[in-house]
């Protein structure tokens, strides 16, 4: 016998017993005997037999494999999130496929199509920087395969939805520098046609008007949120007339290369300008100053992602009815924008 073609048939013929037994027996059905079991088992490992589980998906139409779609692979709260979807998974026989857009509208669709390709049971994802239209996600939604957004998500696309309340982190953070003594705060905006970046300057928004500060123009900056767009950013900043004296960014990478700028020019933080960030990646904690930011549930998030999806897959029709899941968020002071002790 060929080792690379052998078949449940030819266990079969070689133990005079029907396929079905044979079947069965590798599946651990409880009717096959314990020692019929360890026969059938005992030849299929002689013979290095693998199922051919491409026949089987066909068979069943199910592959038991999740595709997650994410911006950025590297980014802590990705990686976090990822890491909580794969735990579910692993425990209820589900594998996942993971593809990053590169926060590029055109990667993405790319990766939509190949996973539909792929035949996935279901699809967990986060929006491109770039993603101002969603017909990609059509393919999924039109032959009712179970699809979860989370973070950055389609709005008003049929799909469950795993969120944290962004505009409240919007108004937290300003609170805060507005409590250190604030009263010119800048904010680094992502692009607000993604509902996460739109609701933390709605929040900044609101936050300065409650406190009866004026909202200026020229103090928020909308880019992709790099560390070159940061750099980019202060530099703008402090090249107004009248400079701000702290600034909400929309994430800790843009933060974290404002305040490396700001040291290299003599300019102290938090004294001169405080500096907030955004999702507590792991060298906020560790850089001097550490940096104040918010910090999402990632690794929860994941694992709420996945047993949505599975249970939509088990589900044996559509539910059509959506969720959206609000997780609780932190602010977490540090020395970037503690002036008050």
């Amino acid at each position: 016998m060929k080792k690379t073609s052998i078949t449940i048939h030819d266990l079969a013929k070689e133990l005079n017993i029907s396929a079905s037994t044979v079947s069965r027996a590798l599946k651990d059905n409880p009717r096959i005997s314990k020692a019929t079991k360890e026969k059938i088992k005992a030849l299929a490992l002689k013979h290095g037999y693998q199922p051919n589980t491409i026949a089987s998906n066909l068979r069943t139409q199910k592959t038991n494999t999740i595709g997650i779609v994410v911006p950025l692979i590297n980014r802590h709260f990705f990686s976090t999130f990822i890491s909580g979807v794969e735990d579910v998974a692993f425990e209820a026989g589900y594998n996942v496929i993971i593809s990053q857009s590169k926060d590029l509208l055109d990667k993405e669709s790319r990766v939509i199509h190949s996973l539909f390709s792929s035949r996935v049971d279901g699809l967990i994802a986060s929006l491109s920087m770039q993603t101002n239209q969603f017909d990609h996600f059509n393919l999924f939604a039109n032959k009712n395969i179970p699809m979860v957004f989370f973070d950055r998500v389609a709005p008003d696309f049929p799909a469950h939805k795993i969120l944290v309340d962004d505009f409240n982190c919007g108004v937290l953070a300003t609170r805060h520098l507005i409590d250190q003594g604030c009263k010119r705060i800048a904010h680094l905006a992502g692009p607000t046609s993604l509902n996460t970046y739109r609701d933390r300057m709605n929040g900044y928004l609101e936050a300065l008007k409650n406190n009866n500060l004026p909202i200026v123009d020229e103090l928020i900056i909308y880019n992709q949120l790099t560390r070159v767009d940061g750099l980019t950013a202060i530099k703008q900043l402090l090249a107004l007339e009248n400079p701000p004296d702290a600034v909400f960014c929309g994430n800790d990478t843009s933060a974290l290369s404002m305040i490396m700028y700001l040291k290299e020019k003599g300019i102290r933080v938090p004294e001169d300008i405080c500096i907030v960030g955004f999702s507590n990646e792991p060298f906020s904690e560790v850089v001097t100053p550490s940096i104040s930011t918010i910090k999402q549930p990632a690794y929860e998030m994941g694992v709420k992602a996945a047993e949505l999806t599975i249970g939509e897959i088990e589900r044996k029709k559509p539910s059509h009815i959506y969720q959206e899941i609000k997780m609780p968020i932190e602010l977490i002071i540090r020395e970037s924008s503690l002036r008050k002790h």
